[in-house]
């Protein structure tokens, strides 16, 4: 949804409400565990937060309160959003001079407890989104070297209004995943 102003509470309020009663806008939902279906671009970035057991609890309270999202042009509503399953949430973002308003939706939360210790979630597009697809927020502890990452995976293609604009939609994609990363490293005191 494009608009010529930002838009205010009351109008994402109402936004939510209509995408909460809509489904998936692809039919792959929870392909981001494994491998992303064909005919989708794949984003997988990476980025060390710091070392040891702090560090990593520091990263998981920065994905429970959405912290990848504290990014300038970016506006997540609402940062107070639990991280389950069935959650909706909206990104507003600016670019251009206008703004947009995208829906999604958590599929999955991810909170493995093995060797490798894993905590986020997925999220997926909705309708009302620009692009069609999955994304991964995670952080990782690595007990042999006592290593944190913050781990960002994406599979999507864009809707058909996105599709004309293409390049400009790989232009954002690929800064969200930066300014992504900077923020998760701010949020553990790392930037």
């Amino acid at each position: 949804m494009f608009c010529l102003n930002r838009p205010d509470p009351e109008a994402i309020h109402e936004f939510l409400a209509e995408q909460k009663q809509q489904g998936f806008s692809y039919a792959h939902i929870g392909a981001s565990r494994t491998t992303a279906p064909s005919g989708y671009v794949v984003d997988h970035n990476r980025v060390q937060l710091g070392e040891g057991r702090a560090a990593f609890e520091r990263a998981k309270n920065g994905i429970k309160q959405w912290k990848m999202f504290d990014i300038t042009w970016v506006k997540l509503c609402w940062p107070s959003t639990r991280i389950e399953e069935g959650a909706t949430v909206a990104i507003v973002i600016s670019h251009l001079g206008f703004w947009s308003l995208n829906a999604a939706r958590i599929v999955y939360t991810v909170e493995d407890e093995g060797t490798l210790k894993r905590y986020g979630f997925a999220y997926g597009t909705l309708p009302d989104h620009a692009e069609m697809g999955e994304e991964r927020f995670t952080v990782e502890f690595h007990p042999d070297d006592e290593s944190v990452w913050y781990d960002l995976y994406a599979f999507s293609r864009p809707q058909p209004l996105a599709r004309l604009v293409y390049p400009f939609t790989r232009a954002l994609q690929k800064k969200f995943a930066s300014d992504s990363k900077l923020a998760m490293q701010k949020s553990v005191g790392q930037a």
